[in-house]
Protein backbone atom coordinates (compact mmCIF):
# COMPACT_ATOMS: atom_id res chain seq x y z
CA UNK A 1 0.00 0.00 0.00
CA UNK A 2 1.41 3.16 -0.84
CA UNK A 3 1.10 5.94 1.77
CA UNK A 4 0.45 9.71 1.22
CA UNK A 5 4.23 10.53 2.11
CA UNK A 6 5.63 8.08 -0.51
CA UNK A 7 3.68 10.05 -2.79
CA UNK A 8 5.37 13.18 -1.60
CA UNK A 9 8.20 11.78 -1.68
CA UNK A 10 8.10 10.69 -5.39
CA UNK A 11 6.77 13.66 -6.39
CA UNK A 12 9.56 15.67 -4.73
CA UNK A 13 12.33 12.99 -5.98
CA UNK A 14 10.49 13.19 -9.95
CA UNK A 15 11.21 16.55 -9.50
CA UNK A 16 14.84 16.90 -8.23
CA UNK A 17 15.72 14.01 -11.42
CA UNK A 18 13.81 16.44 -13.46
CA UNK A 19 16.06 18.98 -12.11
CA UNK A 20 18.92 17.00 -12.75
CA UNK A 21 18.55 16.24 -16.01
CA UNK A 22 17.74 20.02 -17.00
CA UNK A 23 20.98 21.04 -15.63
CA UNK A 24 23.40 18.28 -17.56
CA UNK A 25 21.58 18.73 -21.03
CA UNK A 26 22.77 22.72 -20.32
CA UNK A 27 25.86 21.29 -18.65
CA UNK A 28 26.74 19.89 -22.25
CA UNK A 29 25.75 23.26 -24.02
CA UNK A 30 28.33 25.39 -22.07
CA UNK A 31 30.85 23.16 -22.80
CA UNK A 32 33.16 21.04 -20.29
CA UNK A 33 36.12 21.51 -17.92
CA UNK A 34 38.98 18.47 -17.08
CA UNK A 35 40.66 18.00 -14.19
CA UNK A 36 43.82 16.16 -14.72
CA UNK A 37 44.89 15.01 -11.14
CA UNK A 38 42.56 15.70 -7.91
CA UNK A 39 38.69 15.92 -9.21
CA UNK A 40 37.02 18.53 -5.96
CA UNK A 41 34.70 21.28 -5.84
CA UNK A 42 35.63 24.99 -6.18
CA UNK A 43 36.06 26.48 -1.90
CA UNK A 44 37.06 23.06 -1.08
CA UNK A 45 40.22 24.20 -0.10
CA UNK A 46 39.32 25.72 3.13
CA UNK A 47 37.46 22.52 4.43
CA UNK A 48 40.49 20.61 3.36
CA UNK A 49 42.55 22.51 5.51
CA UNK A 50 39.95 22.46 8.44
CA UNK A 51 40.01 18.71 8.00
CA UNK A 52 43.67 18.31 8.12
CA UNK A 53 43.67 20.56 11.12
CA UNK A 54 41.97 18.84 12.75
CA UNK A 55 44.08 15.33 12.29
CA UNK A 56 46.68 17.35 13.62
CA UNK A 57 45.25 18.52 17.20
CA UNK A 58 45.38 15.94 20.06
CA UNK A 59 42.43 13.73 20.01
CA UNK A 60 41.43 15.14 16.57
CA UNK A 61 39.33 12.58 14.11
CA UNK A 62 37.44 12.73 11.10
CA UNK A 63 34.23 13.23 12.52
CA UNK A 64 35.51 15.80 14.14
CA UNK A 65 37.07 17.65 10.93
CA UNK A 66 33.22 17.75 9.80
CA UNK A 67 31.73 20.68 9.38
CA UNK A 68 28.02 21.57 9.53
CA UNK A 69 26.32 20.89 6.50
CA UNK A 70 23.06 22.18 4.72
CA UNK A 71 20.86 19.17 5.74
CA UNK A 72 20.51 18.20 9.90
CA UNK A 73 18.25 15.08 9.94
CA UNK A 74 17.46 13.13 13.40
CA UNK A 75 19.95 10.10 13.48
CA UNK A 76 18.23 6.58 13.46
CA UNK A 77 18.68 3.44 14.15
CA UNK A 78 18.08 1.55 10.29
CA UNK A 79 21.09 -0.42 10.04
CA UNK A 80 21.37 -0.37 5.88
CA UNK A 81 18.99 1.43 3.50
CA UNK A 82 16.68 0.67 1.25
CA UNK A 83 17.18 2.71 -1.91
CA UNK A 84 15.34 2.38 -5.49
CA UNK A 85 17.47 1.40 -8.50
CA UNK A 86 17.87 3.33 -11.29
CA UNK A 87 16.83 2.39 -14.67
CA UNK A 88 18.00 4.13 -17.85
CA UNK A 89 16.54 2.67 -21.12
CA UNK A 90 19.52 2.03 -23.69
CA UNK A 91 17.72 3.30 -26.80
CA UNK A 92 15.84 6.30 -25.44
CA UNK A 93 17.18 7.12 -22.41
CA UNK A 94 14.11 7.16 -20.42
CA UNK A 95 14.87 7.36 -16.90
CA UNK A 96 12.91 4.57 -14.64
CA UNK A 97 12.53 3.87 -10.75
CA UNK A 98 12.22 0.70 -9.13
CA UNK A 99 11.28 1.04 -5.68
CA UNK A 100 11.94 -2.25 -3.31
CA UNK A 101 9.00 -4.25 -2.25
CA UNK A 102 10.93 -5.18 1.28
CA UNK A 103 10.26 -8.81 0.02
CA UNK A 104 13.03 -9.21 -1.30
CA UNK A 105 12.22 -8.02 -4.97
CA UNK A 106 10.82 -4.64 -6.37
CA UNK A 107 7.41 -2.53 -7.38
CA UNK A 108 6.77 -2.10 -10.74
CA UNK A 109 8.77 0.24 -12.88
CA UNK A 110 8.33 4.13 -11.73
CA UNK A 111 8.28 6.35 -14.62
CA UNK A 112 9.84 9.63 -13.90
CA UNK A 113 8.97 11.00 -16.67
CA UNK A 114 12.37 12.21 -17.73
CA UNK A 115 15.48 11.06 -19.90
CA UNK A 116 18.72 10.85 -18.54
CA UNK A 117 21.24 11.41 -21.59
CA UNK A 118 23.75 13.24 -19.48
CA UNK A 119 24.07 11.43 -16.62
CA UNK A 120 26.96 8.77 -16.43
CA UNK A 121 25.87 7.50 -12.89
CA UNK A 122 23.74 8.19 -10.06
CA UNK A 123 24.88 7.54 -6.11
CA UNK A 124 22.13 7.23 -3.26
CA UNK A 125 23.37 7.97 0.28
CA UNK A 126 20.90 7.63 3.52
CA UNK A 127 22.57 10.12 6.03
CA UNK A 128 20.23 10.16 8.53
CA UNK A 129 19.75 6.33 8.96
CA UNK A 130 16.40 6.64 8.55
CA UNK A 131 16.23 4.20 6.07
CA UNK A 132 15.81 6.33 3.29
CA UNK A 133 17.46 8.02 0.18
CA UNK A 134 17.88 11.42 1.61
CA UNK A 135 21.03 12.80 -0.81
CA UNK A 136 22.18 11.74 -4.26
CA UNK A 137 25.37 12.17 -6.04
CA UNK A 138 24.85 12.91 -9.80
CA UNK A 139 27.70 12.20 -12.25
CA UNK A 140 27.69 13.81 -15.48
CA UNK A 141 28.62 12.17 -18.75
CA UNK A 142 31.00 15.27 -19.28
CA UNK A 143 32.44 14.81 -15.29
CA UNK A 144 30.44 16.67 -13.53
CA UNK A 145 29.58 15.86 -10.11
CA UNK A 146 26.33 17.64 -8.28
CA UNK A 147 24.74 16.82 -5.07
CA UNK A 148 21.25 17.07 -4.52
CA UNK A 149 19.00 16.51 -1.49
CA UNK A 150 15.26 16.67 -0.47
CA UNK A 151 15.01 18.54 3.65
CA UNK A 152 12.33 17.61 5.75
CA UNK A 153 9.57 19.88 3.72
CA UNK A 154 10.45 18.15 0.66
CA UNK A 155 11.81 20.73 -1.36
CA UNK A 156 14.77 20.12 -4.06
CA UNK A 157 18.30 21.53 -2.92
CA UNK A 158 21.28 21.18 -5.29
CA UNK A 159 25.15 22.24 -5.54
CA UNK A 160 27.96 21.50 -8.24
CA UNK A 161 30.50 19.65 -6.44
CA UNK A 162 33.28 19.39 -9.00
CA UNK A 163 34.36 19.04 -12.27
CA UNK A 164 37.11 16.40 -13.57
CA UNK A 165 35.24 13.01 -12.58
CA UNK A 166 35.49 11.16 -16.13
CA UNK A 167 39.35 10.43 -14.59
CA UNK A 168 37.40 7.31 -13.07
CA UNK A 169 35.61 4.14 -14.58
CA UNK A 170 33.54 3.58 -11.35
CA UNK A 171 32.21 5.78 -8.48
CA UNK A 172 30.24 4.87 -5.70
CA UNK A 173 29.56 5.18 -1.96
CA UNK A 174 29.38 1.93 0.48
CA UNK A 175 28.39 3.70 3.16
CA UNK A 176 30.11 5.33 5.97
CA UNK A 177 34.36 4.71 5.49
CA UNK A 178 35.55 6.05 8.82
CA UNK A 179 33.43 6.61 11.96
CA UNK A 180 31.40 9.70 10.80
CA UNK A 181 27.52 9.43 10.33
CA UNK A 182 28.13 10.84 6.31
CA UNK A 183 28.39 8.61 3.37
CA UNK A 184 31.90 8.53 1.85
CA UNK A 185 33.03 8.01 -1.94
CA UNK A 186 35.59 5.70 -3.80
CA UNK A 187 36.31 6.29 -7.46
CA UNK A 188 38.49 3.70 -9.15
CA UNK A 189 40.61 5.46 -12.03
CA UNK A 190 41.48 4.01 -15.47
CA UNK A 191 44.89 3.04 -14.29
CA UNK A 192 43.90 0.94 -11.27
CA UNK A 193 44.48 2.85 -8.56
CA UNK A 194 41.23 3.36 -6.30
CA UNK A 195 40.96 7.02 -4.13
CA UNK A 196 38.40 7.51 -1.11
CA UNK A 197 36.75 11.52 -0.68
CA UNK A 198 35.47 12.15 2.85
CA UNK A 199 32.24 13.98 2.80
CA UNK A 200 30.28 16.28 4.76
CA UNK A 201 26.82 16.89 5.08
CA UNK A 202 26.24 18.90 2.37
CA UNK A 203 27.43 16.71 -0.43
CA UNK A 204 31.06 18.76 -0.31
CA UNK A 205 33.76 16.21 -0.46
CA UNK A 206 37.27 16.54 1.16
CA UNK A 207 40.50 16.33 -1.08
CA UNK A 208 41.15 12.61 -2.27
CA UNK A 209 42.86 9.84 -0.26
CA UNK A 210 44.90 7.34 -2.49
CA UNK A 211 43.70 3.98 -1.35
CA UNK A 212 46.27 1.71 -3.36
CA UNK A 213 47.02 0.24 -6.92
CA UNK A 214 46.11 -2.69 -8.93
CA UNK A 215 41.98 -2.07 -8.88
CA UNK A 216 41.98 -2.33 -12.78
CA UNK A 217 41.90 -6.46 -12.16
CA UNK A 218 38.94 -5.63 -11.27
CA UNK A 219 35.57 -5.76 -13.69
CA UNK A 220 32.82 -4.83 -11.12
CA UNK A 221 32.97 -3.34 -7.65
CA UNK A 222 29.91 -2.90 -5.47
CA UNK A 223 28.76 -2.07 -2.33
CA UNK A 224 26.17 -0.55 0.21
CA UNK A 225 26.53 -0.94 3.91
CA UNK A 226 27.87 -3.55 6.00
CA UNK A 227 28.07 -7.42 4.67
CA UNK A 228 29.93 -8.60 7.90
CA UNK A 229 27.75 -7.77 10.48
CA UNK A 230 30.66 -5.67 12.32
CA UNK A 231 29.40 -2.43 11.94
CA UNK A 232 31.73 -1.29 8.99
CA UNK A 233 31.15 -0.71 5.21
CA UNK A 234 32.17 -3.38 3.02
CA UNK A 235 32.36 -3.87 -0.85
CA UNK A 236 32.95 -6.84 -3.18
CA UNK A 237 34.74 -6.85 -6.29
CA UNK A 238 34.85 -9.31 -9.51
CA UNK A 239 37.66 -10.33 -10.99
CA UNK A 240 38.44 -11.04 -14.77
CA UNK A 241 38.19 -14.16 -14.29
CA UNK A 242 34.87 -14.09 -12.77
CA UNK A 243 35.89 -14.73 -8.79
CA UNK A 244 34.01 -11.93 -6.15
CA UNK A 245 36.34 -10.81 -3.40
CA UNK A 246 34.96 -9.40 0.26
CA UNK A 247 37.02 -6.34 1.37
CA UNK A 248 36.05 -5.81 4.73
CA UNK A 249 35.98 -2.38 6.22
CA UNK A 250 37.97 -1.31 8.83
CA UNK A 251 36.23 1.80 10.03
CA UNK A 252 39.85 3.51 9.61
CA UNK A 253 39.70 6.18 6.65
CA UNK A 254 43.32 5.81 6.33
CA UNK A 255 43.42 2.53 5.51
CA UNK A 256 39.34 1.80 4.63
CA UNK A 257 39.59 -1.62 3.57
CA UNK A 258 41.46 -5.41 5.26
CA UNK A 259 43.30 -7.45 2.53
CA UNK A 260 40.84 -9.53 0.78
CA UNK A 261 39.00 -12.78 0.94
CA UNK A 262 37.58 -15.08 -1.80
CA UNK A 263 33.99 -15.43 -1.46
CA UNK A 264 33.56 -18.01 -5.22
CA UNK A 265 34.30 -18.38 -8.67
CA UNK A 266 31.54 -18.19 -11.47
CA UNK A 267 30.57 -14.69 -11.12
CA UNK A 268 31.48 -13.90 -15.21
CA UNK A 269 27.82 -15.19 -16.00
CA UNK A 270 26.79 -11.50 -14.39
CA UNK A 271 27.20 -8.33 -16.51
CA UNK A 272 26.13 -6.05 -14.09
CA UNK A 273 26.47 -6.12 -10.36
CA UNK A 274 25.53 -3.63 -7.80
CA UNK A 275 23.64 -3.34 -4.47
CA UNK A 276 20.81 -0.68 -3.34
CA UNK A 277 21.10 -1.69 -0.26
CA UNK A 278 18.27 -4.23 2.16
CA UNK A 279 15.78 -5.90 -0.99
CA UNK A 280 14.50 -7.94 1.70
CA UNK A 281 13.69 -6.34 5.30
CA UNK A 282 16.51 -8.59 7.05
CA UNK A 283 18.18 -5.46 8.02
CA UNK A 284 21.65 -7.14 5.95
CA UNK A 285 22.35 -5.46 2.45
CA UNK A 286 22.32 -7.82 -0.73
CA UNK A 287 23.93 -7.89 -3.91
CA UNK A 288 21.72 -7.75 -7.72
CA UNK A 289 22.73 -9.61 -10.73
CA UNK A 290 22.27 -9.28 -13.91
CA UNK A 291 22.83 -11.68 -16.52
CA UNK A 292 22.99 -10.81 -20.33
CA UNK A 293 19.67 -12.21 -20.84
CA UNK A 294 18.39 -9.69 -18.89
CA UNK A 295 17.16 -12.00 -15.82
CA UNK A 296 17.80 -9.96 -12.69
CA UNK A 297 18.82 -12.04 -9.21
CA UNK A 298 19.01 -11.18 -5.77
CA UNK A 299 21.62 -12.39 -3.42
CA UNK A 300 20.82 -11.65 0.15
CA UNK A 301 23.19 -10.73 2.74
CA UNK A 302 24.09 -13.40 5.81
CA UNK A 303 25.97 -11.59 7.94
CA UNK A 304 28.48 -14.06 7.72
CA UNK A 305 32.29 -13.10 6.34
CA UNK A 306 33.14 -16.85 5.38
CA UNK A 307 29.81 -16.93 3.12
CA UNK A 308 28.54 -13.19 2.88
CA UNK A 309 25.26 -14.02 0.28
CA UNK A 310 22.61 -16.35 0.24
CA UNK A 311 21.80 -18.98 -2.71
CA UNK A 312 20.33 -16.32 -5.80
CA UNK A 313 16.96 -16.21 -5.92
CA UNK A 314 15.59 -14.58 -9.82
CA UNK A 315 13.48 -11.67 -9.03
CA UNK A 316 12.99 -10.28 -12.83
CA UNK A 317 13.36 -10.71 -16.30
CA UNK A 318 13.71 -8.19 -19.18
CA UNK A 319 16.71 -6.20 -17.82
CA UNK A 320 19.11 -5.66 -20.75
CA UNK A 321 17.06 -2.83 -21.92
CA UNK A 322 18.13 -0.97 -19.13
CA UNK A 323 21.93 0.37 -18.16
CA UNK A 324 21.44 0.09 -14.13
CA UNK A 325 22.80 2.45 -12.19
Amino acid sequence: MTTTTDHRRRRALRGALAATAVAAALTATVGTAFATGNPAGTGRAEQARSAAAAEQRPGGDRAGARTPGLRAGTAGTVRTPSFSMTAVHKKTSELYLYFPDHQGGFKPQYDVGVTFEGIADSIDVDNDKDGYNDGTWHLGTDGSLTYGYIDDDLDYHSKDVGKGWNIYTTVLSPGDLGGAKEADLIGLDKSGVLWEYLAYPDGSLTSRKRVGGGWDQYTQLAGQGDLTGDGKADIVARDKSGVLWLYKGTGDYKAPFAARTRIGGGWNTYDRLLSVGDLDADGTPDLIARKPDGGLYRYSGTDDAQAPFAKPVQIGHGFQAYNLL
